[in-house]
């Protein structure tokens, strides 16, 4: 029944096109196509919309009948395609992309990415955000979906990253736990994560060195005050 009420359909939308009405507007005698060429555009637009929606009408008929497969939704399934991580880590890490996913899309943003990297304490120029999203952005959508997110710390994992790479830093900085044993590389990456920590509080180790330096400077004054102050107790009492 499908079938036949879709062939119906084909034929009533076949003979509306062919049975369509000529423009109304008079045109101009310059400007007016003459009646071979006006015969040509209706048959090559009617021919390319006919075309189409009989290729459509055919392949739904192919389906109905069992002739052809619909095409079937690829479904993202984390657990199967990122073996290398634990289940517990690809939820630590799924709760990680929505803290930061802000507009409840299913994506991360360059503002949304500028605003984690500026919580994890590594602030990024506008650039460096464009080109982290860049390393993994395989739809080219400028923004980043979970899988690509989990592709950072596969990437990282892995030993696929520079150095000067914020993709790395990012996952160095992250609070996911991936020294579980088993995990492959698992041993080298939470050694990276613990340097990127020293890295990103260098800043703040040289200001408490000078604090101490001073500190240290100024009560070797003191002493050396109280020493002079002692000597010229001695000679002149």
């Amino acid at each position: 029944m499908a079938s036949e009420e879709l062939a119906k359909k084909l034929q009533r939308r076949l003979a509306a096109d062919q049975s369509a009405p000529t423009d109304l507007c008079v045109l101009d005698d310059r400007t007016k196509p003459s009646q071979g060429e006006e015969q040509e555009n209706t048959v090559v637009i009617n021919g390319s919309a006919t075309s189409e929606l009989t290729a459509k009408l055919t392949r739904r008929l192919d389906i109905n009948e069992g002739n052809a497969e619909p095409k079937q939704t690829k479904i993202f399934n984390p657990y199967t395609e990122f073996k290398e991580f634990s289940r517990k880590q690809i939820k630590d890490m799924e709760k990680m992309f929505k803290r930061y996913d802000s507009g409840k899309d299913g994506f991360i943003d360059l503002m949304e990415l500028k605003m984690m990297m500026e919580k994890l304490g590594a602030p990024q120029t506008h650039l460096a955000l464009k080109n982290m999203i860049k390393e993994v952005d395989e739809d080219f959508d400028d923004k980043l979906s979970f899988r690509e997110f989990l592709i950072i710390f596969r990437r990282a994992a892995a030993g696929e990253l520079q150095e000067e790479s914020g993709l790395l830093m990012l996952a160095r900085l992250s609070e996911i736990d991936v020294s579980t044993e088993g995990v492959l590389g698992a041993r080298d990456f939470f050694e990276a994560k613990m340097q990127a920590l020293s890295v990103s509080s260098r800043f703040e180790a040289e200001i408490r060195q000078e604090q101490e330096e001073r500190k240290h400077q100024e009560l070797e004054r003191k002493r050396r005050r109280a020493a002079f102050k002692e000597l010229q107790s001695t000679f002149c009492p």
